[in-house]
């Protein structure tokens, strides 16, 4: 099929990937425009652009699809179909519209459940058990077009956002290329009212831990949150990121260090914290943290 492709980020570079290997002409990849980036604050080319340079496709970023000439040129490209993953612009009617079947979305949730703009973060904060990919026919709503097909699978008991995004991309870009190959003979399935929840933008302000919280609640605060933007609590003075936990025995009073393991005391229950970061630092396996920042059995985190 002849395929607009619309991607931003990492997450949607398998796609693209797996479109050209299926032997699908690529009309145009669209993308978010290049933005200021690392120390240098030089304009960075998203991954979706960077991927379709080295594949030699040709790459538009508009700010905006609204105006008039950039539908126009949208509608040239005479394509058969559009698949959308994590691109970050509203569409309008007429963009929907202006492919022969239309425009497909890949989410990374079982609709109707996390519609919205972070499923796999609200997913695994909220403790769900299982998730997975829809390919969904685009309409003007927010998430809310007929399902064509869906694949669950189980959320891991210390699964992190950044695990769960790396596996959902892949069956993205799995499923997709079997719902292109099937599309004629597919079923649309109109979503549900029941069950439907928002999956909200994550806000900053959600990411300090509070200890107080039963330990499964601020378990799965700090594994959703991770790598991006990342629980965070203080200790000895300074903040340190937490992007890894998982169930511990234990209890005490609520942000008390129990072991030399970086085992910490919730309001109900305790956690053993595997992953860490202090300012300045990269990411480090609990003991490795522990052997550069030194958190004593006693000290109290988060005061």
């Amino acid at each position: 099929m002849r395929v607009i492709f619309m991607g931003t980020p990492d997450f949607s570079v398998p796609v693209l990937d797996a479109l050209v290997a299926a032997g699908h002409d690529i009309a145009c990849v669209y993308c978010q425009p290049p933005r200021p980036a690392g120390r240098g604050k030089k304009d960075r080319a998203t991954p979706v652009h960077a991927r379709a340079e080295a594949l030699g496709l040709p790459v538009r970023h508009p700010v905006s699809l609204k105006s008039a000439d950039e539908k126009q040129a949208f509608a040239d490209l005479n394509a058969d179909i559009a698949v959308v993953v994590a691109y970050g612009l509203i569409l309008s009617q007429a963009i929907l519209d202006a492919p022969t079947r239309g425009c497909l979305n890949i989410h990374a949730s079982l609709l109707p459940r996390w519609r919205g703009a972070a499923p796999i973060h609200r997913a695994i904060m909220a403790g769900d058990a299982e998730t997975g990919i829809c390919i969904m026919q685009m309409e003007a709503g927010l998430d809310t077009g007929p399902v064509l097909l869906r694949k669950a699978t189980p959320i891991g008991a210390t699964e992190t956002t950044g695990a769960l995004h790396d596996r959902l991309s892949a069956m993205g870009a799995e499923l997709i290329v079997t719902a292109l190959d099937r599309l004629d003979t597919l079923t649309p399935e109109i979503q549900p009212d029941e069950g439907t929840t928002y999956a909200a933008k994550i806000d900053k302000a959600e990411a300090a831990v509070d200890w107080t919280r039963p330990a499964d609640a601020v378990s799965r605060q700090i594994r959703g949150l991770s790598p991006f933007p990342g629980a965070w609590t203080t200790g000895k003075g300074a903040r340190i990121k937490l992007l890894g936990a998982e169930p511990a025995a234990g209890q005490g009073a609520p942000g008390t260090v129990l072991d030399d393991a970086f085992t910490v005391a919730c309001g109900r229950g305790a956690l053993r914290v595997t992953r860490a970061q202090r300012a300045g630092k990269g990411a480090q396996d609990a003991a490795t943290f522990l052997n550069g920042c030194p958190l004593p059995t006693g000290t109290r985190l988060g005061t």
